[in-house]
């Protein structure tokens, strides 16, 4: 059974960084896309960023690029979600999500097929 498990939310200033991270449970990501994505609340889930592991080169949504860096360790069973930068109307639940690779490049707006439960994540004015 493929699970995610994200954690690294919490509470940071503004200007702030965080690094959340997203296990793979029972599986690794070798053979998977994987999708970052953030909820805030009243608004719809957003992708901010994706990759497949190893090959080709991470996506990143307009209002993170240059301010978020996508990973994965060497055992390809943690996704990593460095945020630098952080501002306000970064706040959200952020979770992680994979869908069967099919290539070397992700897509942002993939329909992805499992997802975490998701972390919190509040940046503070």
């Amino acid at each position: 059974q493929v699970q995610l498990v994200e954690s690294g939310g919490r509470l940071v200033q503004t200007g702030g960084s965080l690094r959340l991270s997203c296990v793979a449970v029972g599986f690794n990501f070798d053979d998977y896309a994987v999708g970052w994505f953030r909820q805030a609340p009243g608004k719809d889930r957003e992708p901010v960023a994706c990759d497949v592991r190893g090959r080709g080169r991470p996506a990143y949504g307009d209002s993170v690029g240059g301010r978020f860096l996508v990973s994965s360790d060497v055992s390809g069973r943690i996704s990593y979600l460095d945020m630098a930068g952080l501002l306000p109307e970064d706040t959200g639940v952020y979770s992680c999500a994979v869908r069967r690779r099919t290539g070397p490049f992700c897509q942002l707006r993939w329909q992805y097929d499992v997802y975490g439960q998701g972390t919190q994540v509040t940046v503070s004015s």
